[in-house]
């Protein structure tokens, strides 16, 4: 699939579209959250910290969540019809680099909620937090693994394309580690819509991967069947990760 691009004559109604929806998003929510945090600053301005890292929390996840699926459409090529690979690579990395940051963020605020106290070594080593110490663990390996592959990025031609590839299926346990500590050591769970963001970004990743996996088996079915099969020396094409610029 080569880029085509979209076409020239939507760029109005697509950015028009865009904008009305955030306007409508914004319209919705930001009345009833900014009522609320008044309303928790007036009668227990020590609690802010937990809120903030409770909202934190959720946009570090969506970033991650967003790089994992956009990572999958990368490798399926489903994204190449409409954008440049190298943008959207580029995309890609930087949303990592979002949820990482926010991650951040998210870890340094617990330490400044008096409710449940986190000290810097609790914040830093995995497991050891006064607070539902297992899945709060799961989340900070989870950090540490994201880490990790958005260092890859920097470092792939020391490691090298095949290292690099392989390094990537680190992703899915951070994506997993990220979603169990989201699920079972957050306080939002039993809401609404904390409860679907888990349920459609898994589904999204599921089903991607799945579909990953089936067009991989396919194009290696097809090659095998052609007299000019490729060597078995080639890589694999069962890579779930995007491929490289």
């Amino acid at each position: 699939m080569t880029y085509q691009g979209l076409d020239p004559r939507t760029r109005l109604v697509r950015w028009g579209l865009f904008a009305i929806a955030i306007a409508l998003v914004l319209a919705v929510t930001l009345p009833a959250a900014i009522d609320a945090l008044l309303r928790i600053a007036q009668v227990a301005p020590d609690r802010l910290p937990w809120v903030a890292t409770r909202l934190i929390g959720f946009l570090s996840y969506y970033a991650i969540a967003g790089s994992v699926v956009y990572g999958l459409l990368l490798s399926t090529k489903i994204l190449d019809a409409i954008a440049h690979r190298p943008v959207t690579f580029a995309l890609h990395q930087d949303l990592a680099a979002i949820g990482l940051g926010l991650a951040g963020v998210h870890a340094v605020l617990l330490g400044l909620d008096a409710s449940v106290p986190f000290s810097l070594f609790e914040i830093v080593v995995p497991f050891a937090a006064p607070y539902r110490p297992v899945w709060v663990g799961v989340g900070q390996v989870a950090l540490y693994l994201v880490a990790i592959v958005y260092a890859s990025f920097h470092l792939r031609r020391q490691i090298g394309q095949r290292s690099w590839r392989l390094l990537h299926y680190v992703t899915f346990l951070a994506f997993v580690g990220a979603t169990a500590h989201g699920i079972l050591s957050g306080t939002d769970t039993t809401t609404a819509w904390a409860w679907w963001s888990y349920v459609v970004a898994s589904v999204a990743v599921v089903f991607l991967t799945a579909y990953r996996i089936v067009i991989a088996v396919e194009a290696r079915r097809a090659g095998a069947a052609e007299p000019g099969a490729a060597p078995a020396g080639r890589p694999s094409p069962l890579d779930l990760r995007a491929p490289g610029r």
